[in-house]
């Protein structure tokens, strides 16, 4: 596992390739999750995430398991807290194999089971005001 973090420092999608790369990878997969200036219809001007203290080791616990269960070379996956703009990337993974479709495969399921089990709460400062906690309990 190269990287699994929660951060409040800027996540840079290139910089996680570059940590998964080896010679023995014929493909290198990645997704970058960026703050969006809309959501359901509604202008977004900047948002905020908060993270439970546990949320790093959520993240950990996807990475070793899509590790354990996948053949794949290597894995960085990171989540951003605190305050992003439009535009910032707020959560990056990338995933090495030795063939395309175990590593994109590998990279949706990080996606998705870090969308599902990690505790952050986005607060999102709207166009018009306004604002809105989208994942809270």
């Amino acid at each position: 596992m190269a990287r699994a973090v929660v951060t409040e420092q800027p996540l840079d999608v290139a910089e996680h390739a570059a940590a998964v790369e080896d010679a023995a990878a014929g493909a290198v997969v990645t997704f970058g999750g960026v703050v969006r200036d809309h959501d359901h219809g509604v202008g977004v001007a900047r948002l905020e995430y908060s993270a439970h203290p546990t949320a790093g080791r959520v993240v950990e616990e996807v990475a070793r398991e899509v590790l354990a269960a996948h053949p794949v070379d290597a894995l960085a996956v990171s989540h951003r807290t605190g305050a992003l703009e439009v535009g910032d990337v707020a959560f990056a993974v990338a995933v090495s194999a030795a063939h395309r479709r175990e590593a994109f495969a590998a990279c949706e399921v990080v996606v998705e089971e870090v969308k599902a089990r990690l505790p952050v709460w986005k607060h999102q400062l709207l166009s018009d005001g306004g604002d809105e906690w989208v994942g809270m309990p």
